[in-house]
């Protein structure tokens, strides 16, 4: 918006969305959300692909069974080997358990290969599809959430957020399910070997397995913060740097860098917790593994002395124990990233579970052959419930007419041009379009009646014809031609190699004043019935505004056009002028009758000359 109060409004709001990301690594409270609530709709949202991931999960079960049958065809080769040793070794039997096992483990690694394969391709298609659905929802987002949450943060949602979610899908989750088939399949084979060994090994284990329970409780507080802060960071970074000139201009580099600091500082020490906490899974996993091959060795001796117990089981026992301990270990090591997928994930269904636009799929009326009619009934909006920035608005706009709207910062001006295009509902009254309310009129209906020039410019990244016909069916050359010379930008694009197909990037440089003309232009090619110029001609020299003001002339001739400047001497020539002061119409007529009037206005208007 380029009304001053309401950037700053706007501005204000959104900084309180930075805080509120940021306040996260104040306090931490234990209380972190609902994780399971998380996960169900993580699961849900991916039950388009529960057939593949079930057929994953499979491949991934019957291979680790693989793997824990292998230690006892490795203890009755151990057995053989040792009877070979003190008589005759049976060769035959040597080979037929040596290719058992070589099979084993040779359809395991092709069941690990498909696994792999199949949770790639699901989770690329997973995180492409809840890209696409931010997107969309997105578009279906009321301009006041825009308000209060940053760019880089909805930008660090769609990127961040939604990669960590895949990376978690395709490592952690086929590591975890992979690891609890090791670790019940080994605690299984143990018991089936011996169970006096298997309770001194889940024992030995059990020491690392509170300890990383308790670690776990501890990090959870600290990934949901980092995932915040990220979004924060993000933030901060494409609002400075968005703005680069104007920070660098006031000199106020060092503030920036110095609030930057403070949140990389805090970001910083989020993710160090959160990797130094969850650091002492491993070690502690391992540890605790060691204890149970030292208590498995002394007790498989002790056995193996009482002839309880052959060499060849002790060999698959510790075999046995490596597979649990290891398993142990890997569902530790996936923790880590299951919170950071569960911090990501609550902050992308947050914003997938925002308040949308109402649907209009139902809202059939058109506005066709639209004359230009404007009228406002007893119109009342604020920003929020507590502050009204609309009190009472009434006019009547006649079509065709040049209508300005004039007045102090903060008046309410950007505000009823907003309501006019249903970027904003009012909260109370009726807009009318030719007598339609446009209450009755999808959104995209009334957009598409009006041209759009507004202060702050935008370009996107591709020819320069492109940028002028934006979404505009139908444009011929000539046409952009014609739109060129009616702006003075005809001499401009001819000095260019490529002309009108020259691409809009980073090495062609281009004035403000060159990147409105190019806007205004866009506005006229497009030529809707209607027309909104806020401060549209600000960012040009005097001699440029006199050649856009005859062009804008032409271009307003017969549509009615709302036209929003600061300098009173642009809009001179308007039919009517529509004198807002906090939110009320307090004056309206000609130039002319209103400095005869002596009142609001004239005061307003002489005051920009009164040091000339």
């Amino acid at each position: 918006m380029s009304n001053n109060q309401s950037n700053n409004e706007n501005e204000a709001k959104r900084l309180e969305g930075v805080a509120m990301g940021i306040s996260h690594f104040g306090a931490l409270p234990e209380d972190v959300g609902n994780y399971s609530s998380t996960w169900r709709k993580l699961i849900a949202y991916c039950k388009n692909h529960l057939a593949g991931i079930i057929i994953a999960v499979v491949f991934t079960i019957a291979g680790n069974v693989l793997q824990v049958i292998s230690p006892g065809w490795m203890s009755a080769l151990v057995d053989e080997v040792k009877i070979g040793l003190t008589g005759s070794l049976n060769i035959s039997a040597v080979w037929r358990i040596a290719v058992i096992l070589i099979l084993l483990f040779a359809c395991s690694a092709l069941l690990g290969f498909l696994q792999n394969f199949i949770m790639a391709t699901i989770t690329a298609r997973i995180s492409r599809s809840m890209r696409s659905a931010i997107l969309h929802k997105i578009n279906r987002l009321p301009l006041k959430f825009f308000d209060r949450v940053s760019i880089g943060d909805i930008i660090s949602r769609v990127t961040n957020d939604v990669d960590t979610i895949g990376q978690t899908l395709n490592q952690n989750i086929g590591m975890l399910i992979s690891s609890i088939t090791l670790f019940v399949g080994a605690i299984l084979m143990m018991f089936l070997t011996n169970w006096i060994l298997s309770l001194v090994a889940i024992a030995m284990s059990m020491f690392g397995f509170l300890s990383s329970k308790a670690v776990m409780s501890r990090s959870k507080k600290y990934f949901r913060a980092q995932q915040s802060g990220i979004g924060a960071v993000n933030g901060h970074i494409e609002e400075v740097y968005s703005g680069h000139d104007i920070v660098a201009s006031y000199n106020n580099i060092e503030a920036a860098k110095s609030e930057f600091d403070d949140m990389n500082g805090k970001l910083y020490n989020a993710a160090w917790k959160a990797s130094f906490v969850s650091g002492f899974i491993t070690p502690l996993m391992n540890f605790s593994g060691s204890l149970a091959y030292v208590a498995i060795c002394v007790g498989g001796a002790i056995l193996a002395m009482r002839e309880t117990i052959s060499f060849g089981v002790i060999v698959a026992f510790i075999l046995y124990v490596n597979q649990f301990t290891q398993a142990l270990t890997h569902i530790a090591e996936t923790v880590p990233g299951l919170q950071s997928t569960t911090a990501a994930s609550e902050r992308v269904f947050e914003l997938l579970g925002e308040e949308e636009l109402p649907d209009e799929s139902a809202k059939t009326q058109a506005l066709t052959g639209v004359k230009g009619d404007i009228s406002f009934r007893n119109v009342r909006f604020g920003y929020s419930k507590d502050k009204t920035v609309i009190h009472d608005f009434s006019a009547d706009i006649k079509a065709g007419q040049k209508v300005a709207i004039v007045g102090p910062t903060g008046a309410g001006k950007t505000t009823i041009v907003n309501l006019i295009m249903r970027f904003y509902e009012p909260d109370g009254g009726d807009i009318t379009i030719d007598g339609v309310p446009i209450s009755s009129i999808a959104r995209s209906g009334v957009h598409s009646q009006f041209g759009m020039v507004l202060q702050d410019t935008w370009l996107f990244e591709g020819t320069i014809k492109e940028n002028i016909i934006y979404n505009k069916r139908g444009v011929t050359d000539e046409d952009v031609d014609r739109v060129f010379k009616a702006v003075g930008l005809d001499h401009y694009i001819s000095t260019l190699p490529l002309g009108r197909d020259t691409m809009l990037d980073s090495r062609l440089s281009l004035s403000e004043g060159q990147k409105q003309l190019l806007t205004i232009a866009r506005a006229m090619i497009q030529n809707a019935p209607m027309l909104i110029l806020d401060e549209a001609t600000s960012s040009v020299d005097t001699r440029t505004e006199a050649l856009i003001q005859g062009a804008m002339d032409k271009l307003m001739a017969g549509r009615t056009s709302f036209v929003i400047a600061h300098r009173l001497s642009t809009i001179r020539n308007a039919d009517v002028i529509l004198v807002l002061n906090e939110g009320d119409v307090i004056e309206s007529g000609t130039h002319e009758g209103l400095l005869a009037s002596k009142g609001f206005y004239a005061e307003l208007y002489n005051s920009q000359f009164s040091n000339l």
